[in-house]
């Protein structure tokens, strides 16, 4: 029987891991132990590469389980059983004011050595033992020498085949740490990673919202869409490509999607703390900077905070970039002057991308902000056409988007960049700009006067006032009365009240615009 304390190739690390200290207290809560323990896979990685370390991977003989429920006793964090059958627990710590996930899991296999053989890529299959000063690599499997050549290698050649989401995993990791995926590699993505069709929809999406929540992803959906993966997760995208669109579009409707997919990345980077002087050298961002960077910090807040389960703004972002155009195939046509046309595709759009997201299962929300975006992706476009942003467009704006809103200013600009290429024209640039500027500011610093103003009436004082029952009427009323007093018309609650017995009597036809009726534009509009 093969040992559980082999003898591994091991060396010293190239230089003093700086390891978090967290590791010194949960080193304090193993102390007293018969097992085993070695911090494995990505931690190790990232301490090689100098990288922020968040989450910690332990492999040990014994009982997973047992080991964590101590770490989270002795650390006063939360434990969770994951795989009785594998012997797997995660404790969930607090420690200087960081979280971490703790997972420990029992070896796959008789040994260490049977673990790390086991795993997808040789830098994710080295270790260090628990006990002493660390700085000792175990590294079988060569994974260090496969780091300093930037080369992202497969540990065995069934690493792929057990398990088709390490496809996935490999695209992402390749374009995090700027790895190129050597040829045999490659090759095995490509022949098993279909596989991922089997696997369960949880597992795709949280690989594949992260691979869009982190970075350089239109640079990740290029190789998915190379290895013949992409598809397999977003179907829709076959249908776009080909698709030929009128000017002002330059590209095709698959190209325009991943151009702003790109353009849509830039200027998140170009808002984030990570923005860099290059960042304003793109002429197009450099704009942005100059005309929007009053909003800066409101919008990092804004991606920065968490959808649910922990993944990002701009996973959901990138998505909806993906997936923004993904009704143009079906409502394509070409009039008598040979222009085409895509009328209400994004009506349609935003019923696909809502059937998407719950194949995917996303939640309930993330799946109605998603198509809220999509829905409402071309009115900022449609407002440019206007003479001047009314406090009235801009309520009905905010209210018909609500916090989406924001993404779909984000995804606009990026549209248009994605739309007009190398012909854009500054000035052009400049005047759309302007209007995104004017629907941000509408959002951050007029909210309790345009954007959503405290009612001045409720529906139960109209039905009472007015003697009205329960109904729709109550709804229309309510939404006109919002609009005059977002627009200035009104301010009081009896101008509210007689502007509302005025509108009682008028027809139907003539009450409260719908959402899409005011400042030039209607359903009716051309799309394109």
């Amino acid at each position: 029987m093969e040992s559980p304390f082999p003898v591994l190739p091991a060396q010293p690390a190239p230089f003093l891991l700086g390891w978090p200290s967290i590791l010194d207290r949960i080193r304090e809560a193993l102390a007293e132990r018969d097992e085993a323990i070695y911090l494995v896979g990505g931690a190790v990685r990232d301490a090689l590469l100098r990288r922020p370390i968040h989450d910690l991977d332990f492999a040990t003989d014994g009982d997973g389980r047992r080991i964590a429920k101590r770490i989270a006793d002795r650390l006063e964090g939360a434990y969770y059983p994951l795989d009785a059958e594998r012997r797997v627990g995660r404790a969930i710590v607090q420690h200087e004011s960081q979280e971490y996930v703790i997972d420990v899991a029992a070896f796959r296999g008789l040994s260490l050595l049977a673990d790390l053989s086991g795993r997808d890529f040789t830098l994710n299959a080295m270790a260090v033992a628990l006990d002493g000063q660390m700085q000792t690599i175990l590294d079988p499997l060569d994974g260090l020498q496969d780091l300093r050549q930037k080369r992202l290698r497969r540990c065995s050649p069934n690493s792929i085949s057990d398990d088709p989401i390490r496809a996935l995993r490999a695209v992402r990791q390749s374009v995090a740490l700027g790895l190129h995926i050597e040829p045999e590699t490659r090759a095995d993505l490509r022949r098993f990673g279909p596989g991922i069709s089997g696997v369960s929809p949880e597992r795709v999406r949280d690989e594949f919202m992260t691979i869009l929540g982190g970075p350089r992803p239109h640079g990740a959906l290029r190789i998915l869409d190379a290895l013949g993966l992409l598809s397999l997760i977003l179907p829709e995208i076959e249908a776009m490509r080909g698709i030929e669109q009128s000017l002002p579009h330059i590209h095709d409707v698959w190209e325009h999607t991943l151009n702003v997919v790109e353009r849509l990345y830039g200027i998140l980077m170009t808002i984030s703390p990570a923005r860099t002087e290059e960042s304003a050298a793109d002429g197009a961002l450099g704009m942005v900077v100059y005309l929007l960077d009053r909003f800066r910090s409101q919008l990092q807040a804004y991606v920065e905070r968490p959808l649910p389960n922990h993944r990002s703004v701009q996973s959901l972002l990138i998505l909806s970039a993906l997936l923004h155009d993904c009704a143009k195939p079906l409502t394509r046509s070409v009039a008598d002057d040979g222009r085409i046309h895509f009328y209400e595709h994004e009506i349609r759009g935003a019923e696909l991308a809502e059937e998407r997201a719950f194949a995917l299962r996303l939640s309930n929300e993330e799946a109605v902000r998603l198509a809220t975006i999509v829905r409402h992706h071309m009115r900022p476009m449609m407002l440019r056409e206007t003479a001047a942003l009314s406090r009235r467009a801009l309520h009905r704006f905010w209210r018909a988007t609500g916090e989406a809103g924001v993404d779909v200013c984000l995804l606009t600009m990026a549209d248009y960049l994605g739309m007009v290429g190398v012909t854009l024209v500054l000035q052009d640039w400049i005047a759309y700009l302007e209007v995104v500027g004017s629907l941000l500011d509408g959002y951050f610093n007029q909210r309790d006067t345009v954007v959503a103003p405290q009612p001045l009436l409720t529906g139960r004082e109209l039905m009472d006032k007015l003697s009205l029952p329960p109904g729709p009427a109550i709804g229309r009323l309510l939404t006109a009365l919002s609009e005059a007093q977002a627009s200035g018309d009104i301010s009081s609650a009896a101008e509210a009240l007689a502007l509302a017995q005025f509108l009682q009597h008028l027809p139907k036809a003539q009450d409260a615009e719908g959402d899409d009726g005011a400042d030039g534009i209607t359903p009716a509009s051309p799309r394109t």
